[in-house]
């Protein structure tokens, strides 16, 4: 698949990032396809993408007309024969097993020049293609929370991956006006295997009664960071963060600094998964 060959792009996934990433395609001129097998994740992905346009319209980033042509771009379906597409990204959750199911079951249904992108935040892309017939079109393009806003792609190439897919789908990040980043695979990829110890020794500083969660952030903000580390999980979505750092504990053989929080763990098996849910380490409601 050529980049100048890419008019359909099919999202499975429409919680918070397929959502993001359905929508900037769609901006892009694209005709996108957002699935997802949750009517009401569905219904509430249609209003967020409606709500995101308006705020754009708000700070004289949008025209109404770009706000009508992007929507008139976007379907929305939970009927994975409609996922007929020449790039087809997946937005699931961090799991081995669903992601290569979902690839195997598209792969039957597209042509053999489909490319398939991973948004894995973690999952080495090789492990994802292994299974998946024609493996050379499995490739990683990871974006960041929230994903109509920041910038940064990584593009990440597998054992298999062709180097002229990599190559498309940098060209397809920088249509969407994100900064791509290539990079081999290896669990965590650049981003996350760094950010990583941004959270874990926050939380290891937590379970240690070293400090408080509202000391240590406003600590890491007074040395620059925009934000401190439980007030970003809070935003990425403390179970999104937690199945990150337990998928990269596994993939580098339980090496300890790796190891998951139990706070973490606990917040968790609360729902307390941050913003989304009106608390985490803090209360929004």
């Amino acid at each position: 698949m050529k980049f100048e060959d890419i008019q359909t792009i099919g999202i499975v996934g429409a919680g918070t990032m397929g959502q993001g990433i359905a929508q900037i395609c769609s901006q892009a001129g694209y005709k996108t396809i957002l699935f997802d097998i949750n009517a009401t994740v569905l219904e509430k992905a249609q209003q967020t993408t409606a709500s995101n346009l308006d705020k754009g319209i708000e700070r004289g980033k949008l025209t109404l007309a770009e706000k009508e042509a992007a929507l008139a771009n976007l379907t929305f379906t939970g009927n994975t024969l409609d996922l007929h597409c020449d790039v087809i990204i997946e937005a699931v959750v961090e799991r081995l097993e669903v992601k290569q199911s979902i690839f195997k079951e598209l792969a039957d249904i597209n042509s053999d020049q489909t490319i398939l992108a991973s948004n894995t935040s973690s999952i080495p892309i090789t492990r994802i293609a292994a299974g998946v017939p024609n493996p050379e079109r499995v490739v990683g393009m990871h974006f960041f929370n929230p994903a109509h806003i920041m910038k940064l792609v990584e593009v990440i190439s597998g054992a298999s991956t062709s180097p002229e897919v990599a190559h498309t789908i940098k060209k397809l990040a920088q249509k969407l006006e994100k900064t791509p980043v290539m990079a081999q695979d290896s669990p965590g990829f650049i981003v996350n295997r760094v950010a990583r110890h941004f959270y874990v020794e926050g939380l290891k500083l937590l379970e240690e009664g070293v400090a408080d969660v509202e000391t240590i952030d406003k600590l890491m903000q007074a040395s620059g960071f925009k934000m401190g580390p439980f007030e970003l999980m809070d935003l990425i979505g403390v179970d999104t963060n937690f199945s990150v750092t337990s998928s990269m504990f596994e993939a580098f053989h339980y090496d300890p600094k790796f190891r998951p929080s139990r706070i973490q763990q606990q917040k968790v098996d609360a729902g307390h998964h941050g913003r989304k849910t009106g608390k985490g380490f803090y209360d929004y409601k």
